[in-house]
């Protein structure tokens, strides 16, 4: 029983993490007044490039580190929309999720032509001696470094956010953008290193998805997932550490539904397939008009305004 709940929780834990890098991805852009739709794209270009780049070079960490620059440029894409163009905040999202599905589906059967080609993924690293505590050993003393940097990204965003001079300023942009440029701040600046930071986040997320998760790559990968840190981002209000929890909520929850269709249970396995969806729907309900957004959030700012 014991071995059946520390697994379940060492799940919860990896199916919680890509959503963990995505939501906070999404909380930069959202903070700065962004809305961003696009993580589920930028998740899946992550997931790709770092297949892509560890495929030819061998090296996980090589595929990691493209992973972070792919999703950021995605993200400077959304910006460019979203800020300079001025283009609906929520069409540049979606175009960027139907044009980042279709690119990484067709470059992957160019890349990937034997189908699901095996990659050299990154292993957990075992503490020795706390690595054998029962349940607690295998969650926290048997992680790969991914893991323990989501926890430092945690930390450091919620100190830079709230404890900061320059967190306070990308706060400022994302509620009230013309006290901000009064104050002689540069709106489009802070908003375009929020969404490109929140684009490399994502991306830093779909690395996990194929580097640790499965080590492969498999077309439309993400599954919702950018969606389902979208909800995350709400139920936790926000705030890093919220985010990060509404995660594990989730991350549990779709263990929860391979666990059940592992056990044989006479149950449709479509219903088990859409409960964390489903979680995620009855989240949002619970919230309404209780979660308070950045008051500029998705509302474009050019200096004009004034």
């Amino acid at each position: 029983m014991t071995n059946f709940f520390s697994d379940y929780l060492v799940s919860s834990l990896h199916l919680a993490i890509p959503l963990a890098f995505a939501a906070l991805g999404g909380l930069y852009s959202e903070r700065s007044g962004v809305l961003n739709i696009g993580l589920e794209g930028m998740l899946l270009t992550g997931a790709f490039v770092g297949a892509a780049v560890t495929y030819y070079t061998n090296s996980p960490w090589i595929g990691v580190l493209a992973a972070v620059i792919g999703g950021g440029l995605v993200g400077l894409l959304h910006a460019f929309l979203s800020v300079t163009l001025l283009v609906n905040q929520l069409v540049s999202g979606l175009a960027i999720n139907l044009v980042t599905s279709g690119l990484t589906s067709f470059f992957s059967r160019l890349v990937f032509t034997d189908g699901t080609q095996r990659l050299v993924g990154i292993e957990p690293i075992i503490i020795p001696g706390l690595a054998n505590i029962p349940l607690i050993g295998p969650l926290l003393f048997q992680q790969d470094i991914l893991v323990y940097l989501l926890l430092f990204i945690v930390c450091l965003s919620t100190y830079f956010l709230y404890y900061t001079s320059p967190g306070l300023t990308l706060r400022a942009v994302g509620e009230y953008p013309l006290a901000a440029e009064t104050a002689g701040v540069s709106v489009q600046r802070v908003r375009y290193l929020a969404v490109v930071i929140g684009g490399s986040l994502a991306g830093l997320g779909g690395a996990y998805l194929s580097l640790v998760q499965v080590k492969y790559f498999a077309e439309g990968m993400s599954a919702g997932k950018g969606f389902i840190a979208i909800a995350a981002l709400i139920f936790g209000k926000w705030h890093p550490v919220g985010s990060v929890l509404s995660c594990l909520l989730f991350g549990s929850t779709e263990a929860l539904q391979l666990r059940i269709q592992a056990s044989g249970a006479n149950i449709p396995y479509q219903f088990l397939i859409m409960l964390p969806y489903a979680i995620a729907i009855f989240a949002m309900i619970g919230l309404a008009g209780l979660s308070t957004p950045p008051a500029a959030l998705g509302i474009p700012y050019w200096k004009r305004n004034r």
